[in-house]
This record gives structure tokens, C-alpha cells and sequence, in this order.
């Protein structure tokens, strides 16, 4: 290969990355432009974190939302990946939240949308009338913390005991246990 080729091939690479990075920022711009334009006061936040898009919500427009994502046809966000819930017991009135990890294929890009509300109500719409996969996630983050998903077709524990009276992954627990007695600290430096 000669100086030539090499400086040929080099400039082409470069052309497809830039090119690459304004189809990117086309995308999140046509993406925010939408969701800003069909929701306005409901598009609470938006950032990017590790290369994913993220939006924040508002949780009583979260069906609305994400019907809007998977059916407009230049977004196209047909599939979810991932849900799971989350709690931040210090972020009064918004202490509990769930996070939706969606992907459209056509042009291989996710988008994380989040939603927080109170532990007093800690109610949202499910997701399985557009997600069928959406089914054993809500279980799942309705047995570890406890979100009651509306609508769900059959909302009850998967993994943990049906006569358990708490969800396990809520931070109001202590860390360690108090009253064991055959645990010595100063064994451990403490």
C-alpha cells in the first residue's frame, strides 16, 4: 500500500465518522424535537450517560410516552430490552422509580427512560399491553420493591416467598444484622 491509499482510506474514515456522529445528533434531535412537541411539561429531563440517551418523565404520562416511542414511525422503539426498579430513599417524593431500557433495530440505537414517584403511592402503568416481554419484569420489580404495575394481567411474587411481608431490594433495611450474638466484630478490625 503506498502514502497514497493510505492517506485515500484514512480521509474516507473519516468522512463515515462524521457522518456517522450528524446522523447521531439528527436522531436525538428529531427524538427531543417530537417528545418535546407531543408532551412538552411531561419530558422532565434529558441527558446522555456512557453513550445511551436518556430521558426522564413523568410517571403519570409514562404509558403515553412510550406508546408514542414504539408506534411513531420515525422512532420506531419496538423492543424492551430491560425494566427494573429503583430506590433513592433520601429523594423525597420521589423515592421510587423504574427504568426502561428500549431499542429500535432499524437504526440500532436504545433509549433509557426514566420515571420516579412517591413510596406513599408507589402505582404505575404497566406496560404489557405494548410489551408482552414486559410481563415477568413488573413481577419481578414488583416483588423486590414493591411497585404496583396497573393493569398487569397477573401481578404477584415470582422469586421470593408468596407469605414474605416486605420487598427485599428497598433500602430501609439495615445492612447488617444487630442481634447476632456469634458475629465479633473486633475480629474483622472493627
Amino acid at each position: 500500500m503506498n502514502i497514497q491509499d493510505s492517506l485515500t482510506r484514512n480521509i474516507m474514515s473519516e468522512e463515515v465518522e462524521t457522518a456517522k456522529q450528524q446522523t447521531e445528533s439528527t436522531e436525538k434531535d428529531l427524538l427531543m424535537d417530537k417528545l418535546q412537541a407531543e408532551f412538552g411539561e411531561d419530558i422532565l429531563k434529558a441527558y446522555e450517560s456512557f453513550g445511551m440517551k436518556t430521558i426522564v418523565v413523568n410517571h403519570d404520562r409514562i404509558l403515553d410516552i412510550m406508546r408514542f416511542l414504539k408506534e411513531d414511525p420515525q422512532l420506531n422503539y419496538h423492543f424492551l430490552t430491560d425494566l427494573c426498579g429503583i430506590h433513592y430513599p433520601d429523594n423525597a417524593g420521589a423515592e421510587l422509580g423504574v427504568i426502561y431500557h428500549i431499542h429500535n433495530f432499524m437504526t440500532n440505537t436504545r433509549l433509557r427512560v426514566e420515571t420516579f414517584f412517591s413510596s406513599e403511592n408507589p402505582v404505575i402503568d404497566s406496560m404489557t399491553s405494548l410489551y408482552p416481554a414486559a410481563n415477568w419484569m413488573e413481577r419481578e420489580t414488583f416483588d423486590f420493591f414493591g411497585i404496583i404495575f396497573e393493569g398487569h394481567p397477573n401481578l404477584k411474587r415470582i422469586l421470593n416467598m408468596d407469605d414474605m411481608d416486605y420487598h427485599p431490594l428497598l433500602k430501609q433495611y439495615p445492612l447488617e444484622d444487630k442481634t447476632r450474638e456469634d458475629k465479633n466484630d473486633t475480629m474483622f478490625g472493627r
